[in-house]
């Protein structure tokens, strides 16, 4: 049976209910520390959406009613979400890291119906190891789809066969007229002339390959059109070199192809988060703050 095959409860979205939070609320938790460390930043302004504001500013609000968050971390987006007004009907949280999956299901999902979130049980060394755990497996949506599906972080730590096979997943997981919002690091291989033509990917940790996969944008506009997708919006990163923010749709006649535009950021570092040696077990014994 899907994990999302039970019924869909709570209030009308013309409707608010009881379980319905102001946008300031003071009543949703944070993560702890070390999980947003865990994440890149331990700055609690970025889980925070107190003016309950669309979480993506540049997108319509019919891109919110349901939302796929692969990758949901410790609940970033899923908080500010809960204050976003008016409140997504239905949230839907993946991450690998199970201790970060049991704080979110402790903590944020009984705010809100149609909140919740899963563990997606792949092999990925520091947050979830296990020699018995596959590199990829389906996700398990029983046919569900979603006006928005979110992996930001996500494609910057696969290797190309798992990129291929999430890609079908996220495209299959999107409805007819959503949005999918991803963020990848991106070079020109035209630029590598020892690299082979099957080559499509750098990487920086010769340790860990998944630290940081870096992609060959002509390789990555070929497997986004295999899928039926177009590229619809692209953000260029904040950092000359780091993360770029990419939307795609199902290709139709009025969905528009963008052109990736030039990065003309400055020059900086964004380094990968340092991995305790417990980053796997965190969340396992930690309580809210």
């Amino acid at each position: 049976m899907s994990l999302f095959s039970r019924r869909r409860r709570g209030p009308s979205p013309h409707q608010p209910g009881p379980s319905d939070h102001t946008a300031d609320s003071g009543d949703i938790p944070f993560p702890p520390e070390n999980m947003r460390a865990l994440i890149g930043s331990t700055d609690k302004a970025l889980f925070d959406n107190p003016s309950g504001a669309p979480v993506f500013p540049g997108m319509a609000p019919e891109d919110f009613p349901t939302i796929l968050d692969f990758g949901c971390g410790c609940g970033r987006l899923a908080r500010q979400f809960l204050q976003q007004q008016p409140r997504p009907e239905r949230y839907v949280g993946l991450d690998l890291h199970a201790g970060m999956i049991r704080w979110c299901a402790d903590n944020l999902a009984p705010l809100a119906d149609g909140f919740e979130f899963h563990h997606h049980d792949v092999l990925y060394g520091a947050f979830n190891p296990g020699a018995d755990k596959p590199l990829h497996r389906p996700l398990a949506l029983g046919g569900e789809t979603f006006s928005l599906v979110v992996a930001i972080s996500v494609f910057t730590h696969l290797t190309e066969d798992q990129t291929g096979v999430y890609l079908s997943e996220l495209a299959g997981a999107v409805s007819p007229t959503g949005t999918l919002l991803t963020s990848w690091f991106l070079f020109d291989k035209r630029d590598f002339p020892m690299m082979q033509e099957n080559q499509n990917t750098l990487f920086i940790n010769e340790h860990d390959v998944r630290n940081a996969v870096i992609y060959d944008w002509t390789w990555l506009r070929s497997a986004v059109a295999e899928r039926g997708m177009v590229l619809t919006g692209a953000v260029a990163p904040e950092v000359r070199g780091h993360q770029w923010v990419l939307s795609m749709r199902h290709a139709g006649p009025d969905v528009a192809e963008v052109e990736l535009p030039d990065d003309l950021a400055e020059r900086g570092r964004r380094a990968p988060p340092a991995m305790p040696a417990d980053a796997a077990r965190l969340g396992h014994e930690t309580a809210a703050e």
